[in-house]
């Protein structure tokens, strides 16, 4: 035992200290990158699951930020403490950086993905829940992670979208959603009276208490979109809150129609010609071709009728 304490003044106190001040500037670092990464996180402002999934997103990159951080801060703690020993780090350090540069090279669409990914949920891009289109892909955003993004298109499939391959992102579900309604009319029906009907479609949409709710701003008559010899189009357009456009642009097609037919506007006709038993091509016959009839409901339709041809008597 006294052998202990005699030993004791033999250690190096300038050792001791700058072990010591190397924990506390560990401790330090490692406190204030808490700090940092805890500024980064956005409490939910509601209680909604996007405000609640977007709060867990960016208390899930902090963390990993913290982690990362906090590793690097102790790899660098240790490896100064080792030199105060006297162990040489050079080998260490070098096999590290080597490793670090292979792992670079085969990992680096991975990277690439974490890195992406970051960004996506730093910058609230979007969340689970929201509806985004990539390229070709649209639907309903289902999981998000660093390296990936799942979401359910129309067909009900899932979709895993690399984050690494995003280049441009839209987001369908943010603020305000705009659907555009197009009437195709026939020409002949006067345009005025054709606007007081699609005005008191559009007032009734907006004065149910069951859709006001879903209606940013509209619906509102933009004018006649297109006109030709056979329809004259006039385009409404809606303003809807995020991802209801499409049901009640069905909603405003449906009120138009019921007033069109409550003031016997008609809509736009297709014409059409239909020969039956057409003769071959080469062959002539009389009433091969027969005149259409138009119907009540504008379409040319007629009935072709066969027309045998007799063989000339041989004198």
């Amino acid at each position: 035992m006294s052998s202990v304490f005699t030993t004791w003044p033999a250690f190096p106190l300038v050792p001791l200290l700058h072990l010591t001040v190397i924990i506390v500037v560990a401790l330090i670092a490692n406190r204030v990158l808490r700090v940092i990464t805890k500024l980064l996180i956005r409490p939910a402002a509601s209680q909604t699951r996007a405000a609640q999934s977007r709060e867990q997103q960016t208390r899930t990159v902090a963390g990993i930020l913290y982690s990362a951080g906090s590793k690097i801060v102790w790899a660098v703690a240790i490896l100064t403490a080792l030199t105060e020993f006297g162990f040489n780090i050079t080998p260490v350090a070098a096999f590290a950086g080597l490793a670090s540069l292979a792992l670079g090279f085969g990992a680096q669409n991975l990277v690439r993905d974490v890195i992406t990914g970051f960004y996506i949920v730093l910058e609230d891009q979007y969340v689970v829940g929201d509806t985004i289109q990539v390229g070709e892909t649209l639907g309903r955003v289902e999981h998000v992670t660093l390296r990936r993004t799942v979401v359910r298109d129309p067909r009900g499939a899932l979709v895993t979208l690399s984050n690494g391959d995003i280049r441009t992102v839209a987001n369908l579900s943010r603020d305000w959603s705009q659907a555009f309604v197009d009437i195709a009319l026939a020409p002949e029906t006067p345009i005025e009276k054709t606007l007081v009907a699609l005005e008191a479609a559009a007032a009734e949409l907006r004065s149910d208490p069951a859709w006001s709710q879903a209606l940013v701003d509209g619906p509102r008559i933009l004018g006649v979109q297109s006109i030709d010899r056979a329809a004259a189009t006039v385009r409404l357009q809606v303003r809807t809150a995020p991802t209801r456009q499409d049901e009640v642009a069905r909603e405003l097609r449906r009120r138009i129609h019921i007033e069109f037919q409550r003031q016997n506007i008609p809509l736009a006709t297709v014409q059409r010609l239909e020969i039956a038993n057409p003769a071959p091509s080469g062959i002539t016959s009389a009433g091969a071709a027969t005149e259409g009839t138009s119907g009540s409901d504008g379409v040319l339709s007629g009935a072709g009728r066969d027309s045998k041809s007799r063989p000339e008597q041989q004198a």
